[in-house]
């Protein structure tokens, strides 16, 4: 996380907050409530946010290890919702809206960046064919 703050890095980051800001507000305006462009701007949102961070990754490990935690973090994010809820306990929305949004967009750009990455990694590996002698 500390690398996407890293001053070659630091536009591009900004530029995905900002990005992330002006999606979830426009989601706020439109509303959520049944509107497929509200939770359009939403998820949208989520992507850029995971985007922010996650943009200067060049190995498929960590990737991979972003498709894990966003798999765990939505079990755990949507059994602390519920117990929250079934306790009566305020907050429960919270892990409900981590579990629905975040972990999704986590996962989504997990499996596209392993993706990408294992593809660069085996063409920078290739050894490019020899020319004819002739």
């Amino acid at each position: 996380m500390v690398e996407a703050f890293s001053k070659p890095q630091r536009r591009r980051t900004l530029l995905f907050l900002v990005i992330c800001g002006a999606l979830a507000a426009a989601a706020g305006v439109v509303g959520m409530d049944d509107n497929f462009a509200g939770d359009s701007l939403a998820w949208l949102s989520a992507i850029a946010l995971v985007l922010a961070f996650v943009h200067p990754w060049r190995t498929t490990r960590r990737f991979l290890l972003l498709i894990g935690a966003s798999a765990l973090g939505f079990v755990v994010f949507a059994v602390l919702s519920a117990s929250m809820e079934n306790a009566g306990v305020g907050g429960g929305g919270v892990f409900f809206l981590l579990a629905l949004f975040l972990c999704p967009a986590g996962l989504l750009v997990g499996i596209i960046g392993a993706a990408v990455t294992w593809v660069t990694s085996i063409r920078a590996h290739r050894v490019p064919p020899a020319k004819p002698v002739t």
